[in-house]
């Protein structure tokens, strides 16, 4: 039986979410746009401001504990209708990039997120077709003995990546199902998936796929905006709330464009605010609660 998702839903039981745990490649989006290294304290000052910002019209923000968390509970600029997301995966790479593997964040307690008002732990997956189907699920297993220790919902993330043999062909749509079907084994209380041709294709293709996606995960799922670009992001999850999404937990597609800004709250004002709140308005129209989900 999956775990109640309703403090991270809006009262449609759609899911309007904010991605807000990127760590090293965060560091990266702000390096172009100063001469000195980008520090700790920005990264964290950033994600203080789109909670504080962004979350009176989000259902939910994901942030991690190593920058995040901690300042924006101890500086209470959540909103009381915004439910918590704790990263618990430690990402794995070079500073200033994006991460290259993951592996549980053995610094997250879960009995310490839920007592400080967490509603759900996240776990990202790099899912390859040439690596270790057994070991991607001894470590999630892990992850969710996590969310079973605080009885949290398992909130897990996949993005599908090239084989690491390069003369292995590599189709990514048809590797997005295929992870979603081994996801789907792993019965994560809400899955998050990458969008369909990165919004490119029609959005009769895109909802095609989508089906196929919820026909794969046969629960709750919402849709990641990396690589996909902002202009694009909106019909996108359209097309997959067509398709059967559940809503959207995205960080790029809200508020990449405004980092570097002079202002940051601001610019969060400007150009975030009103994006999230379309985007929001478009899930309670078209995507399917969480709660269309039986099983």
């Amino acid at each position: 039986m999956r775990r109640d998702l309703s403090q991270i839903a809006r009262k449609s039981g759609a899911l309007a979410m904010v991605a807000v745990d990127q760590r090293e490649a965060l560091r990266g989006m702000l390096a172009p746009h100063q001469s000195e290294p980008v520090t700790d304290s920005q990264l964290t000052q950033f994600k203080v401001d789109v909670a504080r910002e962004l979350s009176p019209y989000a259902s939910a923000l994901l942030v991690d504990q190593e920058f995040g968390l901690d300042a924006i509970v101890d500086q209470k600029v959540l909103d009381r209708g915004c439910g918590l997301i704790a990263a618990a995966d430690l990402l794995l790479g070079p500073a200033g990039g994006a991460a290259t593997d993951t592996d549980i964040d053995p610094l997250v307690d879960p009995i310490r997120m839920k007592n400080i008002g967490a509603a759900g732990l996240k776990f990202l997956v790099l899912w390859r077709a040439d690596e270790s189907v057994e070991q991607r699920a001894r470590l999630v297993a892990g992850f969710n003995q996590l969310c079973d220790a605080a009885d949290l919902p398992s909130i897990i993330e996949i993005i599908v990546k090239p084989p690491l043999d390069s003369s292995v062909a590599f189709d990514r749509e048809e590797q997005l199902i295929t992870a979603a079907k081994e996801a789907a084994s792993w019965k994560p209380d809400l899955y998050k998936a990458e969008v369909p041709f990165h919004g490119e294709g029609s959005l009769s293709q895109i909802t095609a796929h989508a089906e196929r996606m919820s026909e794969a995960i046969n629960g709750p799922w919402v849709v990641l905006s990396n690589g996909v670009k902002a202009d694009n992001f909106a019909n996108a999850v359209t097309a997959c709330a067509l398709g059967g999404a559940s809503g959207f937990l995205a960080g790029r597609a809200v508020w990449a464009d405004i980092v570097g800004s002079a202002d940051t709250p601001g610019a969060l004002r400007d150009v975030s605010i009103p994006r999230l709140r379309n985007l929001s308005e478009i899930v309670d129209k078209y995507a399917k609660p969480w709660t269309s989900w039986n099983n």
